[in-house]
């Protein structure tokens, strides 16, 4: 899943892509070099960040996730949890929302639901504008996300969302030290116990920089190693920046796994 934010703030690569054109370019090249999903986000979840108004969530994504889908004939998931961008982006023919909020902000369900399109629940603990002041978890950080996802996966199909089409996110870096952060991808497999898919964004995140001391265009390399453990333990969907060595990254790995080319 490569990663296409139509933001002016993003932690790594904010107002890079805003322009129409530019967004497009980007997502071709990620095409090329072996994405199979676009992330299309209008609104920025770095921790610190403030919230947007669901029409200017829109006037941002809107024009992206069609253009992508009439030109490049691209598999659009959208990263949102506005019900108005659920149903527009359904409609421009989007095939998935990627929900940091897992459905809890109002509306969102029932949007969701008559989208008919698959979503990915995340793990959180607060909003990005105060998430991490002071994450504190009383249960060891596995068994906080795994209850929470059930509760959410519970709640989406006692609502009528089923189950075969939901995936699930860990939410690295979504309140969480970097101690949970990396205790968390440690014992994924708590997580692989719920039976759906995985989907793991940490891309360039500050969990690299702080273990790593490194920079934001310099966390490449370990996020590299957190992509092939990430894999080993169970993620089936790679939400990254940088595609073409993501790609080979999962490819070497997955050679090894099954022990096959």
């Amino acid at each position: 899943m490569g990663i296409l934010n139509v933001t002016p703030d993003s932690f790594s690569d904010g107002g890079r892509h805003v322009s129409l054109d530019d967004a497009l370019r980007h997502a071709e090249r990620m095409l090329a070099e072996g994405a199979a999903i676009i992330d299309v986000g209008g609104e920025s979840t770095r921790p610190g960040a403030d919230g947007v108004s669901p029409q200017q969530e829109l006037e941002r994504v809107a024009p992206v996730v069609e253009a992508l889908v009439r030109e490049l004939d691209a598999l659009v998931s959208v990263d949102t949890s506005s019900p108005e961008v659920i149903r527009e982006s359904a409609a421009l023919g989007a095939g998935m929302i990627n929900d940091v909020r897992a459905l809890e902000r109002e509306g969102a369900m029932v949007a969701a639901i008559g989208s008919g399109l698959p979503v990915c629940l995340m793990h959180r603990q607060g909003e990005p504008r105060d998430m991490q002041q002071a994450p504190r978890y009383d249960v060891p950080i596995e068994e906080a996300v795994a209850d929470y996802l059930a509760a959410r996966v519970a709640a989406c199909e006692q609502a009528g969302l089923h189950r075969d089409r939901l995936l699930l996110d860990p939410g690295f870096g979504f309140g969480k030290t970097v101690e949970h952060n990396l205790r968390l991808l440690n014992r994924m497999e708590r997580l692989v116990e719920l039976e759906l898919p995985l989907l793991v964004g940490m891309s360039r995140k500050s969990m690299i920089g702080k273990v790593l001391e490194r920079p934001v265009e310099e966390r490449l390399p370990g996020g590299l190693a957190l992509t092939a453990m990430a894999v080993e333990r169970g993620a089936r969907i790679l939400r990254v920046h940088d595609v073409a060595p993501s790609v080979d990254a999962v490819n070497m790995t997955w050679a090894v796994l099954k022990e096959s080319c």
